[in-house]
């Protein structure tokens, strides 16, 4: 078993026995991870490898929550209309 399922597990018990009800996907699927993923290769990309390299831990904290605003507030996305999500999920 790897590590991932072994976390996994722990984390479905975890919420069992806390009596909360998971946020994430259904059983089986992975299309969660999948946004998850696809959005940390695009923070990777788009700031840690082309703004680096970092000064320390602190420069690239502030440097991600900068990236974060723009991303949500600024960058353009087809498939929702054109619009950053933020305006997206506002019109919503």
């Amino acid at each position: 078993m790897c590590l991932l399922q072994y976390l996994s597990i722990r984390y479905t018990e975890r919420l069992a026995q806390a009596g909360a009800v998971s946020s994430v996907g259904s059983k089986g699927d992975s299309y969660d991870n999948a946004l998850a993923e696809s959005i940390n290769s695009l923070y990777k990309a788009e700031l840690v490898r082309n703004k680096g390299p970092w000064r320390g831990l602190e420069d690239l904290e502030l440097a991600t929550l900068e990236w974060v605003d723009w991303f949500n507030h600024h960058r353009i996305f087809h498939q929702i209309g054109r619009i950053p999500p933020a305006e997206h999920e506002e019109n919503y």
